[in-house]
């Protein structure tokens, strides 16, 4: 069947029926009188020759054909949008642009909260749909021109363009009481000993792993975790050390039970940079989620080197403010891409 024999409004009255898994809520948000969300209902019905939605007790779930029907819509549909918001000009304030941002557990954490109230103020209409960074996942030219962003470590393996956005330093996280804290640091001999939780990304390693490995110290991993975030909450009540991103450690700090401190080692940079495939390059508002990129991760860069106070309330040596030893090294100069 042809599209011109298809009402294309019913996508997004299909996309609406199945994300609210609601005939109500569905017209709600379309602005949409419910007799009229059930007459689109009942079309779709007729189209797919499938329920798509039915009761249980007393609510709705998909059908399968509706489980697989959902990601392709959405992802028709804003490819839709963003074909017809293609202009020579970019209004933020107006636009109802949806982007496709691919990031990893740590940028989740330490990223999103300022990039949100940052196009929030700008533009209130666009929508961000965040996806997680799946270990193995192919780097690939079809997979980066599927998102609009991917952000990760600076040196992946991506095709395309990409912009280094954010600086971070990995550091140590234990217990408070941990017996091994001396005047609120650890040697590397501690490390050599000590129980790791350790984040896990396929078989790659991180730039902390890889200073570990030069040091001639092989971590004894006794828990693994997918990503950075969790390992706060593993180390609390345990001998377990982790070492993490600065900024994810000083978040976590306040209500999970560890504490931050230096690395027995130079400082290990870490650059976070944004990705993106050539084609999007020029597209005013792309450039324009570039630059709100660009102007989050400047911000958070400026009071990067504050870290965690001079001196922690317990009286032990925590992170300094700035480490003149290793200069240049810990936060390497971010380039712009434009």
């Amino acid at each position: 069947m042809g599209l011109g024999a298809i009402d294309l409004n019913l996508l997004v009255a299909l996309e609406a029926l199945l994300e609210e898994k609601n005939v109500t809520h569905a017209g709600v948000r379309l602005s949409t009188s419910q007799s009229a969300m059930s007459g689109s209902l009942a079309r779709l019905r007729r189209h797919f020759n499938d329920e798509l939605l039915v009761r249980v007790g007393r609510e709705y779930e998909l059908t399968p054909l509706a489980e697989r029907l959902l990601p392709v819509v959405q992802a028709s549909l804003y490819k839709a949008e963003e074909a017809l918001s293609l202009t020579r000009r970019f209004e933020p304030e107006r636009s109802r642009q949806r982007f496709s941002v691919v990031m990893s557990d740590y940028l989740m954490t330490v990223f999103v909260e300022p990039l949100l109230r940052a196009i929030a103020e700008q533009a209130p209409g666009i929508r961000i749909d965040f996806h997680p960074l799946v270990p193995g996942q192919p780097e690939t030219e079809t997979h980066l021109r599927c998102h609009d962003l991917m952000m990760v470590p600076l040196g992946y393996q991506l095709p395309g363009i990409s912009e280094a956005v954010m600086h971070d330093r990995f550091v140590c996280i234990v217990d408070p009481d941990n017996p091994r804290l001396k005047d609120g640091r650890l040697t590397l001999r501690d490390l050599a000993e000590m129980p790791h939780a350790a984040s896990a990304f396929g078989k790659s390693l991180t730039p902390a792993d890889r200073q570990l490995e030069t040091l001639g110290i092989t971590p004894r991993v006794q828990v693994s975790a997918p990503g950075f975030s969790v390992l706060p909450f593993l180390v609390g009540g345990t001998d377990l050390v982790a070492m993490v991103p600065e900024r994810l450690a000083r978040r976590f700090e306040g209500f999970a039970r560890c504490v931050a401190v230096p690395a027995p080692f130079p400082d290990v940079p870490l650059v976070e940079a944004m990705y993106w495939h050539h084609n999007r390059h020029s597209d005013p508002a792309h450039r324009w989620l570039r630059e709100t990129v660009r102007m989050v991760g400047a911000s958070l860069d400026e009071p990067a080197a504050s870290s965690v106070a001079a001196t922690a309330s317990d009286g032990s040596t925590a992170i300094p403010a700035t480490d003149a030893g290793h200069g240049d090294y810990a936060f390497p100069t971010l380039l712009t891409a434009s």
